[in-house]
Order: C-alpha cells, then sequence, then structure tokens
C-alpha cells in the first residue's frame, strides 16, 4: 500500500489492510507518495485544499528518511505512530510530531530534520512514482498492488472489522482481477471516520 500520512482515507485503509491480515493469508507492505508531489503542478485545486496540503511535505520527508536509514520495513510501524497521532491525537504536524513517532520506537529522533531538507527527495519522488505510475496520473492514495494488479482504493469508512474486512478484501480482488474492470464508485461521499 502506498500512502500519504496525512490523509485520513488512507489511514483507513491501511487499518483495514491490518484487519485482513488477521482473517486472510495476506502480509501487507507499506510504502510512501506524497499528496504534495501529486498535485504540486496543479493550478485547478480549491483553496481549502491547497491550504491542507500545506503541510504534508515534511512528513513524507521524515518517512523517506526513516526507509533510508532503517529500510522499508520501518514504514509500518512509524506511519501507525504518526498516523495515531495525526488522525486520533489531533497533534499539529511538526518537529514535535517527528520527533515523538520517532522516539517511540527507538528511531532517531535526529531524522525529524529531514522534514526541511530535501535530501532524501529523490528516495520519495522514485517510491511515490513506483506506487502511481502503475494506477495512472489522476488517482492518489490510498494505491494497493497486489501482484501485478495496481490500482486506487479501496476508499472506506468505518473500517472494516474481522471477517467483514475480509469479504471486502475477496470481492475487491474480484473485481480487479476481471479483464476489463476500471471503475466502481459511489456518489455522495460521507466524511471519513478514522479508526
Amino acid at each position: 500500500m502506498w500512502f500519504d500520512p496525512k490523509c485520513p482515507w488512507a489511514w483507513n485503509t491501511s487499518r483495514w489492510l491490518l484487519e485482513v491480515e488477521q482473517v486472510r493469508p495476506v502480509e501487507a507492505r507499506f510504502h510512501v507518495m506524497s499528496l504534495w508531489i501529486l498535485n504540486e503542478n496543479r493550478q485547478d485545486l480549491p483553496q481549502w485544499y491547497s491550504q491542507w496540503l500545506a503541510d504534508t511535505r515534511g512528513p513524507v520527508r521524515v518517512l523517506a528518511a526513516a526507509e533510508q536509514r532503517y529500510g522499508t520495513p520501518v514504514l509500518r510501524a512509524l506511519y501507525t505512530e504518526l498516523g495515531n497521532r495525526i488522525h486520533h491525537e489531533k497533534t499539529p504536524i511538526g518537529d514535535g510530531l517527528y520527533r515523538a513517532a520517532l522516539s517511540t520506537l527507538d528511531l532517531d529522533p535526529e531524522l525529524a530534520k529531514a522534514a526541511d531538507a530535501d535530501e532524501h527527495d529523490e528516495a520519495l519522488l522514485n517510491s511515490h512514482r513506483a506506487g502511481l505510475d502503475p494506477i495512472g496520473d489522476d488517482l492518489g492514495t490510498p494505491a494497493l498492488h497486489i501482484g501485478q494488479l495496481a490500482f486506487f482504493g479501496p476508499v472506506v469508512t468505518p473500517v472494516p472489522r474481522g471477517e467483514a474486512a475480509g469479504r471486502l478484501f475477496d470481492g475487491m480482488l474480484l473485481m480487479v482481477e476481471t479483464p476489463g474492470f476500471y471503475e466502481l464508485k459511489r456518489g455522495n461521499r460521507v466524511s471519513p471516520t478514522v479508526d
């Protein structure tokens, strides 16, 4: 799964995948992408969304720095630490958030400085492209790859638990494995209930 830690929809999808692991023979692996990169050259963004994106660069840079130092498996735990603070505790995005999450995992808190530096931007861009190039430019996070299948979604709220999570996974696989299947969408989306 490719995620931007600020996105509540990606957060819900990540928590759903952890549920799926409990009921299906699936192992979720997490990779970072960036809503900032995705939208940096767009001129048609609503003002509220441009403002919302303003602080998304720092967290993904910290994640990219941690991945460079400790390897990709660190993203799972670091995303959880950042996500809990962002989505549940409503911790402001900034140095304090990064240092608290890194310290909780006994990772070097000095990696928080990566939020304001561009030294890991190439690695971040490579990860972003690896996740999104197979699904198209007009889609973002959550992005999932299952074997050779790559797609946007699922976008879900609240997070399905237990066997309900497994059934959603089963149904999703049936759809995306169907040649020629491209989209299933519902209008009038409600706001995400983060779990």
